[in-house]
């Protein structure tokens, strides 16, 4: 038996991976676009690059109670989906008939954008609370499943592990 990760998990594990770059004080959500088993374009939830992070600037969501799900234009961070979108625009890399692994369903904003975007399918982690977004998903008959597999801990894997750690002790 062998302890390789499934292609669910590999990429999973990178969206949760990207997930930890976030510094959004609410939701760390991360996101891997992947076609053909390769992985397009990556995001995480953030400002606009040389933007201050949230880290630094604070939350006005949070700062005016705004309920999760509600009022995304206030928020001064773009969604994981999107900076992913962004990510291969900018590098001129299509997107159509890709699948997106990210930590959480997509908002109803990022959920039009994968639709338009030609996204064919979505994988994702735990649900985000946007009905209106499932809807939509439906409707354009895009495939959406929950993921259901192991987030990949390398450390756990990896036979090398000993030489990682002489590397990090360099």
């Amino acid at each position: 038996m062998t302890n390789r990760p499934s292609y669910d998990e590999y990429f999973m594990s990178m969206a949760f991976l990207a997930a930890t770059r976030s510094t959004c004080l609410r939701r760390q959500v991360g996101a891997v676009l992947v076609k053909n088993k390769h992985v397009l374009a990556t995001g995480y939830n953030g400002p606009p690059k040389g933007m201050k992070h949230c880290d630094e600037t604070g939350c006005l969501r949070d700062e005016l109670n705004v309920p999760s799900g509600e009022r995304h234009e206030i928020c001064r961070g773009l969604h994981a989906e999107q900076n992913a979108i962004i990510q291969a625009s900018v590098f001129g890399i299509s997107i159509d008939k890709s699948i997106i692994y990210v930590t959480d369903t997509p908002c109803m904003v990022c959920a039009k954008m994968l639709i338009n975007a030609g996204v064919q399918e979505i994988i994702y982690g735990g649900d985000y609370p946007d009905d209106l977004a499932r809807q939509m998903i439906e409707e354009s008959h895009m495939r959406i499943r929950q993921f259901h597999g192991r987030i990949i801990n390398p450390e756990k894997i990896l036979k090398n592990n000993e030489k990682i750690e002489k590397i990090r002790k360099i």
